[in-house]
């Protein structure tokens, strides 16, 4: 049988020569780029080979995905919305965790400038009736918290503490129309009362004369009159003053600074004014819970005094006969 490729001296020496070509080329190429326009060359007239191979695969995956039964585009195109539900209601709950976050970090930056000791508690509750503005805290007597106790946010004065119980206490906002509180004004120390108006973002200043010096802009700072209240906390910035030459008293609003619809954390003051009065109102608390401690401890024993001096009584006059 006849060799395909014979094998004389002058293949050898093709062979060799091919050879030393090919290294140098390589070598050529790695140490220069003249041969760049070559391989672009190349690389044009090879890509329809290229796409020409990969045909096969395409066809191979183009028939897999066009066999494939319905109920099985249903079940995925089902999972793939659960999975979208997922991430949506993941993504809020970042949204709110992250809000919520920035609530709280407001809150500590201004429990930094209240110099009196204070107690975080969260808002679970508020009143339904439109006409009352009440909220109730997470916070109640195994906290120690008190009736009368001071409320803030991140932004100023809230409102007080009216009710007390085990685990949770009810707060009077200050926009509540039974609600006053005093104040001043922080630019001058003119003194005022600021009253609930029964609206959230409106409060009323009482029995200001109409020569006071107050405008517009004016921030007004709790005064501490009465010992309720701590003095020095935000209450309201004036929106409003009216002087009408008829009245001894101008009109002046002022809208509280504090977030009253949307504050969700709040801070509970320990002043050292209200920590001194703490012992005093539980006591009068425990009297109005036992009216008997008021009364005498053993009345028996009371009547059996005042028998034991009618013997006594009676032994004198006998004597005397």
């Amino acid at each position: 049988m006849k060799p395909i490729f014979g094998q004389n001296t002058a293949n050898r020496y093709r062979l060799v020569l091919f050879s030393v070509i090919s290294f140098a080329l390589i070598f050529l190429d790695h140490r220069f780029d003249f041969m760049d326009p070559v391989r672009f060359t190349l690389s044009v007239v090879t890509a329809p080979v290229q796409y020409v191979a990969n045909i096969p695969a395409q066809v191979a995956s183009w028939s897999h995905s066009s066999v494939r039964s319905r109920s099985e585009l249903e079940e995925e195109n089902a999972r793939l919305q659960s999975e979208v539900l997922v991430l949506k209601r993941r993504v809020q709950k970042l949204a709110s965790t992250v809000a919520e976050n920035t609530r709280l970090k407001e809150l500590m930056n201004a429990s930094d400038l209240v110099d009196d000791e204070v107690l975080i508690g969260e808002i679970i509750g508020v009143d339904p009736d439109p006409y009352r503005h009440e909220a109730i805290v997470n916070k109640g007597a195994g906290d120690a918290v008190f009736v009368g106790q001071a409320v803030l946010d991140a932004e100023g004065l809230m409102g007080q503490v009216i009710e007390v119980g085990p685990f949770s206490s009810r707060v009077l906002l200050i926009s509540d129309i039974s609600h006053g509180i005093p104040v001043h004004v922080n630019r001058n120390g003119v003194r005022a009362i600021a009253v609930g108006s029964g609206k959230l973002d409106q409060l009323k200043l009482i029995h200001v004369p109409d020569t006071a010096d107050i405008v517009r802009g004016d921030l007004l700072v709790s005064s501490g009159l009465g010992g309720r209240f701590p003095k020095g906390y935000p209450v309201g910035v004036v929106t409003m003053v009216e002087h009408d030459p008829g009245q001894p008293f101008a009109l002046v609003d002022a809208k509280p600074m504090a977030n009253l619809d949307r504050s969700r954390h709040v801070l509970l003051v320990f002043s050292e004014e209200s920590r001194k009065l703490i012992p005093l109102l539980s006591g009068v608390e425990a009297a109005q819970q036992d009216p008997a401690q008021s009364a005498p401890a053993d009345p028996d024993a009371a009547e059996t005094e005042g028998s034991d001096e009618t013997p006594a009584a009676n032994q004198e006059a006998a004597d005397g006969e």
